[in-house]
C-alpha cells in the first residue's frame, strides 16, 4: 500500500521531485567542478588499488575483484575514465533536475555511488545512494513533474513500433 502510494500519489511525486532536484544538483555540481577543474582520476585509482577496502578481522581486501578491475582495466584506460566520470556525473545531474530519463539517471547515479564506495570513498556517497534509491523506487512517479511526463508517451509509442506491438503490449501482424 505504501509502495503504491509512493509510485502513484501526486503528493509523493512532489516529495520525490524535491529529492530528485537536490540529488541532481549534487551530481551536476560535482560533474561541473570536474569538467572545469582539470579532473584526473589517476591519483584516485592508484590510491584505491594501493589501499583497498580491508576487512579488519582478516586483513584481506573486501572487494578483490573490484581492485583487480581498477588495476587492470580502469588504470590503463584512465584517459577514458577522465572523460566518462565528469560527463556522466554532469548528465546524471541534468537528467535528475529536468526529470528527463529520470530512472536511467537515478540508476547510473546509484552505480557511480557503489563504484566509489567499493573504492573506499565514503564522503556523500551513502547519502546520495539512499536518496537515489528513493527516487528509483518511485518509478514513473519520479518524473511526473518533469520532461518524462511528455517523453514517456513518445518512448512508449516508439518502443511499440520497434517491437511491432500495439499500445497494450500485444504483438501486431506485420
Amino acid at each position: 500500500m505504501v509502495m503504491k502510494a509512493w509510485r502513484a500519489n501526486v503528493w509523493a511525486a512532489v516529495a520525490i521531485t524535491l529529492i530528485r532536484i537536490y540529488v541532481g544538483w549534487q551530481w551536476l555540481d560535482a560533474g561541473w567542478h570536474k569538467l572545469t577543474g582539470g579532473f584526473d582520476a589517476g591519483g584516485f585509482l592508484n590510491g584505491a588499488v594501493a589501499k583497498p577496502v580491508i576487512d579488519r578481522a582478516t586483513n584481506e581486501a573486501q572487494f578483490p575483484n573490484y581492485t583487480y578491475f581498477l588495476h587492470h582495466v580502469a588504470l590503463p584506460n584512465v584517459k577514458i575514465i577522465n572523460v566518462l566520470i565528469p560527463v556522466g556525473e554532469f548528465l546524471i545531474g541534468v537528467g535528475l533536475i529536468l526529470g528527463g530519463l529520470t530512472l536511467a539517471a537515478a540508476f547510473f547515479g546509484m552505480m557511480l555511488n557503489f563504484l566509489f564506495l567499493f573504492a573506499g570513498t565514503v564522503s556523500t556517497n551513502p547519502w546520495l545512494l539512499m536518496l537515489g534509491m528513493i527516487v528509483f523506487v518511485a518509478g514513473a512517479n519520479a518524473g511526473r513533474f518533469g520532461i518524462d511526463y511528455y517523453l514517456k508517451p513518445l518512448l512508449r509509442k516508439g518502443w511499440a513500433r520497434v517491437g511491432h506491438r500495439d499500445g497494450k503490449g500485444k504483438l501486431t501482424a506485420q
